[in-house]
């Protein structure tokens, strides 16, 4: 059994979190800039076996698309060219911003790493994946 990977896709950058191979623990890896994400991606998967991958899927309060959707779906098209072997899902990532913030906020962390975006993007990306792992056990 491999592990699975969420990537939480923003504008600039994303979010990474994995779970352990026993597929139990999700826990925050990385945050990378858009234009090293699929090297990052080669690099990792070539050190770590992953099974599936779990994308954000980013719907506002009233089920719109976020507009970042459109660079998401590019980057899906891209990460299947490359990787076929790993299976892609989607998940709705509502809420997970605000959730990493509180947790973050919670943490006893300074004021200044609490702002740090990248950070605050790896956590949501762990949120999105522990929130898929719940699902699934349903």
């Amino acid at each position: 059994m491999g592990q699975i990977l969420a990537i939480d896709y923003g504008k600039a950058r994303c979010g990474i979190a994995a779970t352990d191979d026993m597929q139990i623990i999700a826990s925050g890896l990385e945050t990378v800039e858009n234009r090293n994400l699929m090297e990052f991606l080669k690099k990792y998967f070539s050190e770590n076996k992953v099974d599936e991958v779990v994308i954000g899927l980013p719907i506002d309060l009233k089920g719109n698309l976020s507009e970042v959707e459109t660079d998401i779906l590019k980057f899906i098209e891209e990460f299947k060219k490359e990787f076929s072997d790993i299976a892609v899902h989607r998940f709705d990532e509502r809420f997970t911003s605000k959730m990493a913030s509180f947790f973050i906020s919670q943490s006893g962390k300074s004021k200044k790493k609490r702002q740090e975006k990248g950070l605050i993007d790896k956590v949501s990306a762990t949120i999105i994946l522990q929130n898929f792992l719940e699902q699934r056990l349903r």
